[in-house]
């Protein structure tokens, strides 16, 4: 039997489960058991705990659908384990260097306790200094093991399930498990140390809890905040039924309405039923009000006795004029200039355009991308919605005819993005954009993040200067309601570095839908609209920007390439969309296709990919074609630009460091031959998990229509898809 089973739940955090999994598995203390509990086999963090199982026994994840709630995930860990003492950890914290043995050592010292409680570490997402709230909690405790009554303080309901560990034999005997869902560790905590007989403390930081930017679970608006009382209530009826001595009951009642009021009095956690949350709260205050009680002093006093007597009508006038100015603060928008401004404001006044989507791309570049993929099966599955698609004045003439348009700045642009109930986009609306209640903010992302993204840029100045703000960055984050991905590293990574409330739809990219539908003759049209000569084949050359650099270099004499491969060969150079100036940059057999509206049509038209680091070969990678990594500058670039994984290591094919090795790839066949197929169906199985062709129409159905999850169309697996046909290549 180990010493310790450490249960680590991990819905809604599998960007940061594995530095939870990691700080376990680094302990220097080796005698545990690791539990994570995943939501499902398919689930965005069965994919890393899979990982972590096959590389070390102590690890045994088990399951727990998502409608158990963070409590049900607790409670299937718990009946797992089969250690001597359970700790619980969140799937966003860590355990610091020497933590398990910290705790079998304070454990030999002690003696069998029912709970030994130790101090924490709140760590702000952003910036600010740590916190340790549990420290001035366990610093009036006894030195070594003691009765709960000598510590009447030490109630359970004020720290974390996360704050202590269990002997696992008392939570079995007792029957003791996580109540209901929301506020579970009120009840949890406040049902330990009811029944405990015996427990102790360690004052030494065993946990570092990172504190999620969008708040935890129960801090969120909604109608859960019921379960707060649900919670207070059972803890206190069984406080009753234990006959609990005054000198804890009065800590333990006065915990939990300090919470309860809490809530109470909070402007945005309950969005609707105040009035009821008031009235119940007060019934329970009155009931277990224990014998002589008295209340503080000053505002939270005020705040006790207008609860004891029921007034609400008071007690909401106490916060009125506060929730009053803030909702004002944060409503007003701020477009530029001030005939905008009021326009702005009247059209906010005005309802809801339920039919009415708002598209962008790139910031207004044009009809493409994400954004027209989904219009276009819009147009087919939902003609009873209208569109209008943003673009800058010199986009215009990339809008299809038949498709309504507003040009960015106009009073028409102002006017649709007040009233329209969808918008999507795939980078960002304006930061004077109000995010208006029942609108919905659909986000489809435009590649697959290799480079550091959002938040995560932060560490790395020169990205960072170019960023601009993080706090306007993330509020901009902030109106997503959906958030769209194409694989499950993208799943993982968009949630590190976007961190809200929106829900991921792993649906795949619409754009991509084209590398599974388009037919020979799509391919040999496109190849023709681009000039490619018949029976050449065509490499497409597409490098990423440099954010260290300043306008755009190839890195690569092209014509010298050209020279040294053969004449069996052309170019097609597409520069990154940042040096989009419709200026040519070819000739002869170079193929400059910067400027062509469409990335995907040039991907059809490419028998093979040359690129450094740019995301386009994970979209590539769905047409099964070759792939050539030229990655001249690499460690300069994940230095100064910061990457997700080491794409040196999980290489998409033959990878060339220099001019001479990339023409010897082509001139030798390699380029091609078995060594690289094996490399890309490898990236092709962890990058090209959801785009099957169907993209488009999960997101129109599930978005727009508000179809339920489960009767989206499944996704397509990868072996049982056919990319579209290459023109001059034979795929194995």
């Amino acid at each position: 039997m180990p010493r310790f089973s450490i249960v680590v739940p991990s819905h809604g955090v599998a960007g940061r489960l594995s530095q939870a999994l990691d700080s376990v598995l680094a302990q220097s203390f080796g005698d545990f058991e690791l539990i994570p509990v995943c939501d499902a086999p398919d689930a965005p963090a069965a994919g890393v705990v899979t990982e972590y199982a096959e590389r070390d026994s102590r690890v045994t994840p088990v399951h727990s659908p998502p409608s158990d709630g963070l409590a049900g995930a607790r409670n299937t860990g718990l009946r797992a384990a089969v250690g001597g003492h359970v700790l619980f950890l969140d799937g966003d914290d860590v355990l610091v260097p020497g933590a398990l043995a910290a705790l079998d050592a304070r454990l030999d010292e002690t003696g069998e306790v029912d709970v030994l409680y130790f101090e924490h570490e709140r760590t702000p997402w952003w910036e600010g200094e740590p916190t340790n709230p549990a420290a001035p909690l366990l610093v009036r405790t006894p030195d070594g093991a003691f009765s709960p009554g000598r510590a009447p303080l030490l109630t359970g309901v004020t720290l974390p399930a996360w704050s202590a560990v269990y002997r696992r034999a008392f939570l079995t005997e007792h029957n003791i498990a996580f109540p209901g869902d929301h506020f579970t560790d009120v009840g949890f905590g406040g049902l330990v140390a009811l029944r405990a007989e015996r427990v102790a403390a360690l004052r030494t930081v065993v946990v570092r809890h990172l504190l999620r930017r969008q708040g935890n679970r129960p801090a969120l608006p909604g109608e859960h905040h019921a379960e707060l009382l649900d919670q207070t209530e059972l803890v206190l009826t069984r406080a009753v039924e234990a006959d609990l001595p005054a000198d804890r009951l009065k800590p333990l009642f006065e915990q939990l309405f300090a919470a309860v009021l809490k809530t109470a009095a909070h402007p945005r956690r309950l969005t609707s039923g105040r009035r009821a949350f008031f009235r119940r709260a007060s019934t329970l205050y009155r009931r277990h009000r224990p014998d002589g009680y008295r209340a503080p002093g000053g505002s939270l006093g005020v705040q006790h006795r207008l609860l004891a007597s029921g007034s609400y009508a008071a007690f909401r006038s106490l916060r009125a004029a506060h929730r009053t100015a803030s909702r004002a603060a944060a409503l007003l928008p701020r477009p530029r200039g001030l005939r905008t401004r009021l326009r702005y404001a009247a059209a906010l006044r005005l309802p809801l355009d339920r039919n009415l989507v708002v598209y962008c791309a790139y910031w207004g570049r044009g009809y493409v991308c994400n954004p027209a993929a989904i219009h276009a099966k819009a147009r087919e599955l939902a003609p009873h919605l209208r569109a209008v698609f943003l673009v800058e004045p010199d986009a215009v003439g990339s809008v299809p005819p038949g498709v309504d348009y507003a040009v960015i700045g106009s009073r028409k642009y102002w006017q649709v993005l007040a009233r329209a109930k969808y918008l999507v986009n795939n980078a960002n609306f304006a930061d004077a954009v109000v995010k208006r209640p029942g609108s919905v903010h659909l986000q489809t992302q435009h590649g697959t993040p290799l480079k550091t993204m959002g938040a995560d840029q932060a560490t790395y100045p020169v990205v960072a200067a170019a960023t601009g703000s993080f706090a306007k960055l993330l509020a901009r984050v902030d109106r997503w309601d959906y958030n769209l991905t194409s694989n499950r590293h993208s799943t993982e990574m968009w949630e590190r570095a976007f961190p809200s409330t929106h829900e991921t739809l792993e649906y795949g990219y619409p754009r991509n839908d084209v590398y599974c539908t388009a037919s020979a003759e799509d391919v040999a049209r496109v190849r023709k609209e681009l000039g490619v000569p018949d029976g050449k084949k065509a490499l497409l050359y597409a490098p990423t920007h440099r954010d260290y650099a300043t306008g755009f270099e190839t890195g690569l004499d092209l014509a010298e390439f050209c020279e040294a491969i053969g004449d069996e060969y052309v170019v097609l150079l597409r520069a990154h969309y940042f040096y989009d100036r419709g200026a040519s940059r070819g000739g002869g057999r170079i193929i400059d296709v910067t400027g062509h509206r469409s990335s995907e049509d040039v991907c059809l038209a490419a028998d093979g990919l040359i690129t450094d680091y740019s995301s386009i070969m994970f979209d590539y990678a769905n047409l099964d074609r070759p792939i050539v990594v030229y990655a001249d500058d690499w460690d300069v670039y994940r230095e100064t630009r910061g990457v997700y994984f080491d794409l040196m290591e999980l290489p998409p094919g033959r990878v060339a460091r220099t001019p001479g090795e990339l023409a010897a790839v082509f001139r030798d066949g390699s380029w091609a031959d078995e060594t690289a197929t094996s490399l890309r169906a490898a990236f092709r199985e962890r990058f090209c998990q959801f785009d099957d062709g169907r993209a488009a129409e999960r997101v129109v159905r599930r978005v727009l229509l508000g179809e339920p999850p489960a009767s989206i169309p499944p996704v397509i697996p990868l072996a049982e898809r056919v990319p579209a046909p290459a023109a001059t290549l034979v795929r194995s």
